[in-house]
């Protein structure tokens, strides 16, 4: 058992030895000195090595004019030329430095450099610790990198990463923008740069501004997060998440988007956008609504997916499937719309409907047309099978027009006279002051006049070929008071802006702005690059 006893401890000391010799730091080797001296009145315990000095520790090689080397601290002190090499990976250059060799650690001083493969790093003091493999500075610094120059007050270089970090005023000049923010993450190899708090990217066709956003400086691609917006010299683009490729002048954003024309005084929301800058072409989805101002009012027009095209003056807005809109006295619905600034005309195409205060307006074609000086709405027009509807202000029955074509005018925004053209029939409920009902005029002539007074129709005149009949209620059957074709749609009618949208739309915004704040709640998570933006830095550390 002693024996036993003996051996066992022998062994765990052996391996404890061993352990100690492993831990044990190296120390720095004096590879080449021209001349070496020792002086213990200059520099006590420390050797004089002058003249084309090199030092190896650990794989990293220091070369300098002159050194003092401390034998027993394992610490060297250089001047002049000096400069600490790591591979080839890192260059320290500076007029002095001091290196550690029990701790790892250098500091360089006197027009620093550092240089790696892809950048450059200039400031006045760095330091370097090779156990994390980090270097620092607290000093004013510009680091170079191909078409980028990047300022700063403060940083670090994670050289197994090759990335810069930033704490502290940092600009990057490029030939084609200017990054501004108070922390950015920059990637030298890929050129990634990750932008967090307040920051703004300025350029000549644009300014950009994101509290949490990516930009790949090479390829010009970008993603953006957290109150970003895009403001171009007309159009200021707004989104939960915007991605932005300068090369081709391309935006798109998602969610809770938001896109105001500061000329056309005009807002454009979605939940999904996008815009070609170059092309003056914009596509909007995703619960997409289009308000203009017109006369001091909004008009609200939403579909499916609005697309706006041309440049100022000659703008076109287009809107696809189940198109409805609301204005204050008129809202209206159709498959599409065609609006142009240019010509100042709204076409309403496929089964198009206008309500006019209390009125229904039906036809097969309906044309809005706006005064092109004062962009006031000027006049309508509905040709084909148009058909104008009312309620009887009190009993049950309904005021009808019918004919070919309508002509009609604005007055101040709101619908005033309108002309019933070629087979024009009616069938109205007259009522005296007392709102008596006095009969039911049936009536067919070639044209008829209408005036509107507060929504309702107040007059109507009819011109050549006048044959018709005022009923008493009783003599006129039920069948016989409604004209051939006449639908009232009254249900339908769109009465206020939240009305634009149909029901499925409202559960599917409902939807996306629940997903929207499930992401703003993980914001402190690291954002998640879109697919054209490329990945997350993900470099191995070696």
């Amino acid at each position: 058992m002693k024996k036993l006893f003996f051996f066992i401890s022998f062994g765990l000391a052996v391996l404890s030895f061993q352990n100690l010799l492993a831990q044990a730091p190296k120390k720095i080797l004096v590879e080449h000195s021209d001349y070496f001296d020792v002086n213990q009145v200059e520099a006590p315990d420390a050797a004089l090595l002058t003249g084309n000095v090199r030092v190896n520790h650990d794989g990293i090689i220091m070369t300098c004019n002159k050194a003092y080397y401390f034998q027993k601290e394992n610490y060297i002190k250089a001047f002049g030329d000096v400069q600490l090499v790591q591979g080839d990976t890192l260059f320290l250059n500076s007029k002095y430095a001091e290196y550690n060799g029990n701790m790892r650690k250098a500091f360089a001083t006197g027009n620093a450099k550092m240089r790696s493969p892809e950048s450059t790093l200039v400031t006045d003091t760095i330091n370097f610790d090779r156990n994390t493999q980090e270097v620092y500075y607290n000093t004013n610094g510009t680091i170079t990198n191909r078409d980028n120059t990047l300022k700063s007050k403060s940083g670090k270089y994670y050289v197994a990463e090759k990335k810069f970090q930033f704490l502290t005023a940092v600009t990057i000049t490029n030939p084609k923008y200017v990054i501004k923010s108070n922390h950015l993450d920059y990637y030298s190899n890929s050129g990634h740069s990750y932008l967090f708090g307040p920051s703004t990217i300025t350029s000549k066709t644009n300014y950009i501004y994101t509290e949490k956003g990516f930009y790949d400086t090479k390829k010009n691609v970008s993603h953006f997060l957290r109150k970003s917006y895009i403001k171009y010299d007309d159009r200021l683009i707004e989104g939960d998440s915007l991605y932005y490729d300068r090369n081709k002048e391309f935006a798109s954003a998602t969610r809770n988007v938001k896109i105001k024309d500061s000329v056309n005084r005009g807002i454009i929301k979605g939940h999904y956008a996008e815009l070609y800058k170059n092309k003056d072409s914009m596509f909007v989805t995703k619960r997409a609504v289009a308000v203009n101002f017109v006369e001091n009012d909004s008009v609200y027009i939403h579909g499916k997916k609005l697309l706006v095209t041309g440049p100022e003056g000659n703008r076109i807005i287009r809107g696809f499937n189940n198109v409805r809109f609301y204005k204050t006295d008129m809202s209206g619905k159709c498959d599409s719309i065609h609006s142009s600034t240019k010509t100042a005309l709204t076409k309403l195409i496929g089964n198009p409907i206008l309500w006019n205060g209390e009125s229904q307006i039906t036809g097969d074609v309906m044309h809005l047309i706006g005064d092109q000086k004062t962009q006031k709405l000027d006049s309508l027009k509905v040709l084909n099978n148009t058909f104008i509807i009312s309620k009887d202000t009190i009993g049950t029955g309904f005021n009808q027009v019918k004919g070919q074509n309508l002509f009609g005018k604005f007055l101040e925004g709101k619908l005033h006279e309108v002309d019933i053209i070629k087979n024009a029939e009616v069938i109205y409920y007259m009522r005296n002051d007392a709102q008596e009902l006095i009969g039911i005029n049936k009536n067919v002539s070639s044209k008829i006049n209408i005036i509107f007074d507060k929504k309702e129709i107040e007059t109507i005149t009819f011109f050549k070929q006048v044959d018709g009949t005022i009923y008493p209620e009783k003599d006129l059957p039920e069948p016989d008071r409604k004209l051939k074709g006449m639908v009232w749609r009254g249900d339908e009618r769109i009465k206020s802006k939240d009305d634009i949208f149909p029901p499925e739309e409202n559960i599917d915004n409902e939807k996306l702005v629940q997903q929207g704040k499930d992401e703003k709640a993980k914001e402190n998570v690291p954002m998640r690059i879109r697919k054209e933006t490329l990945n997350y830095d993900k470099k191995k550390k070696k």
